[in-house]
């Protein structure tokens, strides 16, 4: 059964993706051997690496003799992976991924899936004792959630470096769910938020309830490489929730 899918550059189709199972290799490069992957582009090695498939992650090996590649998680908060040059067999455990090899001034990417990942249920199967107090306690109908949750919305929406949204963006995004919603209520938001989620400040904020940027950038961060904001949740800024939030 195959494990990955691997999804050549300017992929037009499915029939173009490769599908190669648990224990198998597909080699790319600008002269890929029969059956590899090949990009065609003179800043390639001729063998650039090798993609190994297991049951729900891969591993990838750099051939290069320079040059270092990425592997970022388009689903992630900006989460990547770095492979040297020469490294071996590094194991890559995003369910989605996508490759960037530099190239002669160019970045050029291909998309690798291994949609195999499996979880067990979170249940606490009838185990005595109290139960493990929740690492981040957030009130998803609560005004500093959606204000939470307009912060992080350029990055979830898939543009994983988009700048973060002013606080009069803010403003403007929150009136939908919060008529009377103002910049000092933004402020104030923001920075309960960091208070409740054991933020410290940084030296930037010298001027409290102002000056957000460290704080804004800190929450956002938190928010999704703890995954406490998803893109479900985004649902809080459409206007039929309005009524719930307080």
């Amino acid at each position: 059964m195959y494990s990955v899918i691997v999804v050549p550059p300017d992929c037009a189709n499915v029939d173009d993706q490769v599908r190669i199972g648990a224990g198998e290799r597909l080699a790319f490069g600008r002269a890929a051997p029969d059956g590899g992957l090949t990009i065609a582009h003179e800043g390639v090695p001729r063998v650039a690496g090798e993609i190994t498939a297991h049951r729900s992650f891969w591993l990838l090996s750099n051939l290069s003799e320079h040059q270092t590649y990425v592997v970022e998680n388009p689903e992630g908060a900006g989460e990547h992976l770095k492979i040297a040059p020469g490294r071996l067999e590094a194991p890559v455990p995003f369910e989605f991924a996508r490759v960037v090899l530099p190239a002669a001034g160019d970045l050029l990417t291909f998309d690798v899936w291994a949609p195999r990942h499996a979880f067990r249920s979170a249940d606490r199967q009838g185990l005595p004792g109290p139960v493990t107090a929740p690492a981040f306690a957030l009130d998803r109908t609560s005004r500093y959630f959606a204000v939470l949750a307009a912060l992080c919305e350029p990055r979830l929406r898939g543009e994983p470096h988009a700048p973060l949204p002013a606080v009069e963006q803010l403003v403007e995004r929150l009136q939908g769910v919060w008529p009377a919603v103002s910049r000092s209520a933004v402020y104030w938001n923001i920075d309960y938020l960091a208070l409740k989620l054991r933020l410290r400040p940084g030296p930037e904020t010298a001027e409290p309830g102002r000056r957000v940027n460290g704080k804004k950038e800190s929450l956002v961060s938190l928010a999704l490489r703890f995954d406490l904001v998803r893109e479900d949740d985004l649902t809080v800024l459409a206007a039929p929730v309005a009524e719930s939030l307080r």
